[in-house]
């Protein structure tokens, strides 16, 4: 039996979404996500995607789960369903908003999502990475880094889209530890984001372990998480097909969710089921087309992980926060 309340500064209880108007998979950037599916028949996929986050949107508030809804009614964001690639939050009132490789995606930030953090929560300041695309150096949020926020580490898969300069700028200002690591499917090609490899949560890591390269630096990611006193689930490398690394753990009001797609869900075996449920409810969403543009449940989610204005610091939550210098 979960905890009614149980708390984690790893599991926030409030997120950001995007509904999507004009949904299409992204053409430019099917070259080294091979996640995307481009090859069937498209017909119906804007009303689809669109029911598909209202669903979402909806069982995440009926789990207690505070969602802060943005529509998108333009034409040429086709990934603006993925927010957690170009801004992230963290504990003490601080923003990241980061350097994206594809052109098309650089136009998904939107500063009435930062104007609607810094109304509702306390927002110290706004570090904008974004600059670094000048430079051809790019760090896709959350979707480039796995961030465990109670051990302070940042798992990162090397990428074109995880540059390590960027990378150990953030981890600089931010005070975590940069773990990176190659990683590659059956077919032998890069792994193009972190977050679909794996997943921490607060007892539990998920985590597509026979995909990483180096057998060394497989073992330290395992003695890390270990330390951290985390459940190890493995996930094999059609269950990472299939999104199950690609889920986030979210503060409901009776407990802790892991939310994850239901392609994700169907595909976990039952004794990795039961290892997860340890710790917190599974909670499938149904968005099987989203998933056609490369990424599922956790890249349509951008945790906020700040204090509501008025609101007081939970007894239970601990108060460790990173030190931020300004670029």
């Amino acid at each position: 039996m979960i905890p009614a309340r149980s708390r984690s500064i790893q599991a926030p209880a409030a997120v950001v979404m995007v509904r999507p108007h004009n949904f299409t998979v992204n053409t430019e950037t099917a070259a080294d996500n091979t996640f995307q599916r481009m090859d069937e028949d498209s017909g119906g996929l804007k009303s689809r995607a669109y029911d598909e986050i209202s669903r979402a949107v909806d069982a995440l508030r009926s789990h207690g789960v505070t969602v802060h809804l943005f529509e998108d009614e333009g034409t040429d964001t086709p990934d603006s369903v993925f927010p957690n690639n170009w801004f992230s939050t963290h504990g003490g009132g601080h923003v990241a908003v980061y350097p994206m490789k594809a052109v098309s995606r650089r136009r998904e930030r939107r500063w009435d999502v930062i104007e609607m953090l810094k109304r509702e929560y306390r927002v110290q300041d706004v570090i904008d990475y974004s600059g670094l695309e000048m430079d051809g150096l790019f760090l896709e949020g959350t979707g480039a880094m796995v961030l465990d926020h109670i051990d302070r580490v940042a798992y990162a898969v090397r990428s074109d889209r995880t540059d390590p300069i960027a990378l150990e700028r953030f981890c600089t200002h931010f005070n975590f530890e940069p773990m990176v690591f190659d990683a590659r499917d059956e077919n032998g090609v890069p792994i193009y984001h972190t977050n679909v490899l794996m997943c921490v949560a607060t007892d539990a890591a998920l985590v597509g372990l026979s995909m990483i390269d180096d057998r060394v630096r497989r073992e330290e990611i395992v003695s890390r998480l270990e330390a951290s006193g985390r459940d190890i689930v493995e996930l094999d490398a059609r269950q990472v097909s299939h999104f199950a690394g690609n889920a986030i753990e979210l503060q409901g009001s009776s407990g802790r969710v892991l939310a994850l797609s239901r392609t994700a869900h169907d595909v976990l075996r039952p004794e990795q089921v039961a290892q997860i449920e340890r710790g917190c409810r599974l909670l499938p969403l149904d968005i099987p087309t989203i998933e056609r543009a490369g990424g599922s449940v956790r890249c349509t989610i951008a945790g906020v992980h700040l204090l509501p204005r008025g609101g007081l610091r939970s007894p239970d939550i601990p108060a460790r926060q990173p030190a931020v210098a300004r670029q």
